[in-house]
């Protein structure tokens, strides 16, 4: 029967026949005891499924559809939702395995990187030495208390797809161990559906997926190229985005690097949700969940908006991952070599009833800057001055309610005024070549000419990154020393640890006589995230002493507002991604007007009305009126083919060669002119000269009056309406 999201009784896993990645699920369905369940069915049983009924990037050859009508598409979800059924808890140790096996593990495997499967290997067996059967650990068993966890599940499931690709010995101790699992057998047998425990068939799956990775395999910079790193700032998990977001960050850098591509400029754009910190932790606590589970949740939720809206990453990934400790961690030991870090005691606001130091977001009160009374203790969302809690006029612990007191605590300061020439150095560098949008330089000179501040990058919370110190590791980072390295550990969880090539291109391609390329970073952000990008981010990477990418180009928009207001998600104010893709309004002409509406110079506003009307004239009596009007012409006239200007060449028609002479030379200067704009990322006045080529296509086919020439010079006719096709 074919499978209708709205009519599942059961969990539903769409899979090929075989798939080796596919008994991940079924056997993680096993080991949660939930496998009465599942059902299993072969792709062609769910064909009438529609585009939109499947998760974002959804490769259509692996999906479970669950009966709440939700899909996904990645196979180690599947295999964490089957495994959690049973009330199965995933440990940190294991959860180091899965990430280990996503980032690795698999990517060696199906790339077939013999040298990348012998070290991954290697790290294995160390870690199963002496007899140690599972990857799982003591706290992570099931309530059942079976062994088998799902690091285990993943891990040995993929080594299975390298025997089948002959990359991994069969003999690997962990993989026989995995493999005398009967439930192990159970589920490739599930898999096989008709054709049960096929490894001929298992093996041809296999290398169809290898071959699929090697032609996806991630860009690095290439010498004698044009190489553009660009990222758009990363988005909190712990909310659905607005309009406004979406406009501010990803849409723009979207439609930037659509137009690199189409330059044939080597570009990658990452990006992915920002997880950590205490607007993580404050939501959590009022959803009643894991600070895990509610990154998992809306991590989903931006990935089907920003899919939806049809936003093209190269990777958009998380920042809670092994990547990202490793680097925050080590940029952090080198500003500490380097002389940049210091440790202060300060007095920091203290809950008595919740027995615990409050983070910057945990406090709220009347800013003193601008007298706004729901002031965040890091942030004053009225006049976006940045703050520390004890400045804050009346606070209150957000959490209990509570008036704080103050006590003594220790913590790591990044000293910024050791900092300050060398920053303002690169940033005279940077921004000299024009490629700084004013707004940014704006608020990028007013700090320093206020001259810059010791800033604290340690906070006391648990959803973070540890800090690697003595008397410091209760303690995480702050997430805006944090945050934007989250850019660097999704670049390298897009090309693994060759993310060296696009952010210390001198140190991976260097060398003796090595040709390094050169790589441009450009940035895409709202106004209230450019002293992070510009101060912050910078003077980390300068006080490090490394050979870092840096930023040379950034794209900051003012704020969208909607009708007379902010958009609010709690009062229900504003159109948020999800509600977008509701109203059945085709996502292209949400691009466009966000688009057309950018606030490149200063605030704008989305409105209902002149959402209505942009429609109306500029894509439907424009642009969708000189596409109808050309196509309609050449299927009555010439039979849907488009018939070329050489009959009229050949004719010698000096008067249709002067005509098109004239529309091509202004249809050129427009499109010059667009180039110009987008290359200076001034995308609402590229889409507003993009526009004006539809304008005088229109003006062309009434200026020629095509209709009328058809009659008299069908040679004629037939250059006119070619050029209208271009």
């Amino acid at each position: 029967d074919s499978v209708f999201p709205d009519r599942i009784m059961a969990t539903t896993l769409v899979t090929r026949p075989c798939d080796p990645a596919a008994a991940k699920v079924v056997l993680s369905a096993m080991v949660s005891g939930s496998l009465s369940a599942l059902k299993i069915v072969e792709p062609s049983k769910s064909k009438k499924l529609a585009d939109e009924d499947y998760a974002p990037f959804s490769s259509r050859t692996i999906s479970l559809l669950l009966e709440s009508g939700t899909v996904l598409s990645d196979v180690n979800a599947m295999a964490r939702y089957m495994y959690g059924i049973g009330g199965n808890v995933v440990s940190l140790s294991e959860e180091t395995w899965i990430e280990w096996e996503e980032s690795v593990l698999r990517p060696a495997v199906y790339g077939r990187d013999a040298g990348a499967v012998a070290s991954a290997l290697e790290a294995l067996a160390r870690e199963t030495a002496g007899g140690t059967a599972y990857l799982s650990k003591s706290e992570s068993k099931s309530p059942s208390g079976l062994d088998l966890s799902l690091a285990d599940v993943v891990v040995g499931c993929t080594l299975r797809a390298g025997v089948l690709l002959g990359v991994v010995d069969a003999e690997h101790t962990f993989y026989k161990r995995f493999m005398d699992d009967a439930r192990v057998a159970g589920a490739i047998e599930a898999v096989g559906l008709f054709k049960g425990d096929d490894a001929a068939e298992a093996a041809a799956v296999a290398r169809m997926d290898a071959a699929e990775q090697t032609a996806r395999a991630p860009k690095l910079p290439v010498p004698g190229q044009r190489n553009i790193l660009i990222t758009s700032a990363l988005p909190y998990v712990n909310n659905v985005p607005h309009l406004g977001n979406i406009i501010g960050c990803v849409l723009s850098a979207d439609v930037y690097a659509r137009f690199c591509r189409a330059r044939g400029y080597n570009c990658v754009y990452v990006c992915g949700t920002d997880e950590y910190g205490t607007a993580t932790e404050t939501r959590a606590i009022e959803e009643g969940v894991t600070c895990q589970a509610l990154c998992d949740k809306y991590n989903a939720i931006h990935r089907e908006i920003y899919a939806w809206f049809g936003i093209e990453f190269d990777n958009f990934g998380r920042t809670p991952s092994r990547y990202q400790t490793e680097i925050a961690q080590d940029m952090f030991r080198r500003l500490r070599e380097n002389g940049f870090l210091e440790e202060k005691t300060i007095e920091q606001l203290y809950s008595e009833p919740l027995k615990k130091f409050l983070a910057d977001r945990y406090v709220t009160g009347t800013c003193p800057k601008c007298g706004y009374e729901d002031a965040r203790g890091d942030q004053c969302d009225g006049c976006g001055t940045l703050l520390n809690p004890t400045e804050l006029l009346v606070p209150k612990c957000a959490l209990s309610g509570s008036t704080p007191v103050l006590k003594s605590t220790n913590h790591v300061f990044l000293n910024l005024p050791l900092l300050q020439e060398e920053l303002g150095a690169y940033i005279e560098r940077a921004s000299g070549g024009g490629d700084w949008s004013g707004n940014c330089m704006s608020v990028t000179k007013a700090w320093l000419d206020q001259g810059l501040k010791s800033r604290c990058i340690s906070r006391d919370l648990k959803w973070g990154s540890p800090v690697p110190l003595d008397g410091f590791r209760e303690k995480v980072f702050y997430v805006w020393f944090d945050a934007p390295i989250g850019y660097i550990s999704i670049t390298a969880g897009y090309c693994g640890d060759d993310w060296k090539a696009w952010w210390k291109p001198a140190e991976y391609f260097g060398g003796e006589g090595g040709d390094v390329p050169e790589v441009e970073m450009t940035q895409f952000m709202g106004k209230d995230n450019v002293p992070f990008h510009t101060i912050i981010f910078p003077a980390c990477q300068i006080g490090t002493k490394e050979p870092w990418t840096m930023m040379s180009s950034i794209s900051v928009t003012e704020y969208l507002n909607y009708e007379d207001g902010k958009f609010s998600k709690s009062r229900g104010v504003g159109v948020f991604g999800n509600d977008a893709k509701e109203t059945g309004i085709p996502v292209e002409v949400w691009r466009y007007y966000l688009l057309s509406m950018r606030p490149e110079n200063a605030d704008s506003a989305f409105q209902w009305d002149d959402f209505a009307a942009k429609n109306n004239a500029d894509l439907n009596d424009n642009l969708g009126n000189f596409i109808n009007r050309t196509l309609k012409f050449v299927f009555a006239r010439f039979g849907g083919v488009v018939p070329g200007v050489e009959a009229a060449a050949a004719a010698g028609n000096a008067h249709v060669a002067k005509v098109l002479e004239e529309y091509g030379n202004k249809v050129a200067d427009l499109v010059r002119e667009y180039n110009v704009l987008m290359e200076a990322k001034k995308m609402r006045q590229a889409l507003f000269t993009a526009m004006q080529v539809s304008k005088a296509g229109n003006l062309f086919f009434q200026e020629t009056e095509i209709w009328k020439v058809i009659k008299e010079d069908e040679a004629a006719a037939a250059a006119y309406i070619s050029a209208c096709f271009g």
